[in-house]
C-alpha cells in the first residue's frame, strides 16, 4: 500500500515534534528539516490540530506541539483518519463503475488486506517510532540550524 504525500507529512510533523517532546517548533522549522513546502504542512498541522494530536499555539512563543504524549499516539489511527478507505474503485460505492463487483472476489481479498495492514500500525505508538529520539534530533535538528 503506498501513503499519500498527506500522511506521510503528518508522520513526518509528529516524528518531529515527539523527538524532542518539550520543545515547540514551527511550520517553517519543519519544512526545512524535511525539505517540504509550507504550504502542505499548513494543511497537514490544520489536520493534526482538528484530530487532536497536536496544539497549535498562535502569538509570540506560539509553535506546535503535541496534544498528548507520544505513546499515546496510535499510528494506526493516525493513518485511518488520514487516508481514505478506498483501495480501488469497488470500495467506493458512489463512484463505482466497475461491472464484476457483484461477483468479484478480489474485493474481500484487499479488504483483508487493508485490515491487516491496519492491524501491524494499530501496535505501535508514535513513542515505538521514536525510541531512537537522539538520532533523530542529529539528523533533523543539527546544531547551528
Amino acid at each position: 500500500m503506498r501513503l499519500t504525500a498527506f500522511s506521510d507529512y503528518a508522520l513526518r510533523v509528529l516524528i518531529y515534534l515527539a523527538a524532542e517532546p518539550d520543545r515547540r517548533a514551527t511550520i517553517a522549522e519543519i519544512a526545512r528539516a524535511f525539505d517540504v513546502s509550507e504550504n502542505h504542512l499548513m494543511k497537514v498541522v490544520h489536520f493534526l490540530g482538528k484530530g487532536g494530536w497536536l496544539n497549535n499555539i498562535r502569538g509570540k512563543g506560539g509553535g506546535l506541539e503535541l496534544a498528548r504524549g507520544p505513546e499515546k499516539i496510535n499510528v494506526g489511527d493516525v493513518l485511518r483518519s488520514s487516508e481514505s478507505n478506498v483501495v480501488v474503485e469497488c470500495f467506493d460505492r458512489e463512484h463505482n463503475r466497475c461491472t464484476i463487483t457483484p461477483v468479484c472476489r478480489l474485493k474481500n481479498v484487499l479488504a483483508e488486506a487493508s485490515a491487516a495492514f491496519y492491524k501491524v500500525l494499530d501496535g505501535y505508538t508514535l513513542a515505538d517510532i521514536v525510541a531512537n529520539r537522539k538520532a533523530l534530533v542529529r539528523i533533523m535538528m543539527p546544531a547551528g540550524r
